[in-house]
């Protein structure tokens, strides 16, 4: 298309919203859901459902790793695969704001097509809104996402019994790091990255291998910290967490030494917490490992039902420190 920006028209319906479509938005997200072109989607479903829906509105917008379309894709991919779903429709609304270069619109876009690919799901139906000009901050996005249940699986907090092993998918805290150091202008080495991914296929198989997981939660705004504690009081039970079993990348740590931050409450948005019986714990482990998204799984803790409804840090000297829900953002615009 001949713009280089987004104007009022390309929201107004008219043949500007049309050429917004069919250039930028169609070529990205062509499938025979989308391309019938109705007001919404007719999708083609089996099995019992699982729906979700998330709201995306980082700063900054690129980041090493990925950008505000990754984040929308993956964040609802992995909502639904939370929940024990196969992820297989979504929806794209976008707000954006006039004067938005349609340049960094399409990387977005792209991005998304790449992310949804690699999820194995469909971009189905979406919508797209134009406000004033230092009204929408560049641009949001909503999605929404539906999926099928994995039949022979039952996914929920209260399965979660004393005895049972905690387990974290891989190093915490590198997207939250990220942000900062991208919007604060930190020097961070390069090898700090978003950890942004679609977790989908590893979590299908993890299911299909050991459907007798009691529960998992990703770790995204608030951190695993903000899971640990989400799970001990819905399940009525007690969490004690090794501190030196915590995989932290040397550069998030380092990140934390220097702002006061806690690793276990910054936000990810790749990695997920598992709750399972001890059985079954060499079993998840090596079939984790077989994935690059869970490569680097290890146990960090185990449930008890001693200081119900508690989370406890057991540190590196022997100590014992509550480790409470968070009380507010720490790092606000994180997705």
């Amino acid at each position: 298309m001949d713009d280089k920006f987004i104007t009022l028209a390309h929201g107004a319906g008219g043949l500007k919203s049309r050429e917004l479509v069919e250039e930028v938005m169609l070529p990205a997200f062509d499938n025979e859901y989308l391309r019938q072109m109705h007001d919404g989607a007719k999708l083609q479903m089996t099995n019992n459902i699982a729906f979700t829906t998330d709201s995306y509105v980082v700063q900054p917008l690129f980041f090493n790793g990925g950008n505000i379309g990754k984040l929308a894709v993956c964040g609802t991919v992995n909502d639904l695969a939370m929940t024990g779903a196969v992820p297989k429709y979504i929806s794209v609304g976008m707000i954006i704001e006039e004067g938005f270069a349609i340049a960094d619109l399409q990387k977005i876009v792209m991005t998304m097509k790449e992310a949804a690919a690699e999820a194995g799901v469909h971009i189905v139906t979406g919508d797209t809104k134009v406000v004033d000009k230092n009204k929408g901050d560049g641009i949001f996005i909503n999605t929404a996402g539906v999926g099928e249940i994995i039949q022979g699986c039952d996914i929920a907090p209260q399965n979660v019994k004393a005895g049972m092993d905690v387990i974290a998918s891989g190093y915490l805290g590198d997207h939250a790091a990220t942000i900062m150091a991208c919007r604060h202008n930190l020097q961070m080495p390069g090898t700090l990255k978003s950890d942004c991914a679609p977790l989908n296929k590893l979590v299908e198989k993890l299911l299909q291998e050991v459907p007798q997981i009691a529960v998992m939660r990703d770790a995204t705004r608030g951190g695993a910290a903000a899971v640990l504690n989400e799970i001990a009081g819905q399940a009525g039970i007690g969490i004690i967490i090794d501190e030196d079993k915590i995989p932290v990348r040397k550069e998030v740590n380092g990140f934390c030494d220097i702002l006061g931050f806690e690793p276990l409450y910054l936000a990810n948005e790749g990695k997920f917490i598992t709750f399972v019986d001890k059985k079954y714990t060499e079993k998840v482990l090596a079939v984790m490992h077989q994935s690059e998204y869970g490569k680097d799984a290890c146990v960090i803790g185990e449930t008890n039902d001693k200081a119900v409804n508690e989370v406890v840090l057991r540190t590196t000297i022997g100590g014992m420190r509550i480790i409470d829900m968070p009380a507010g953002e720490q790092i606000p615009r994180i997705c």
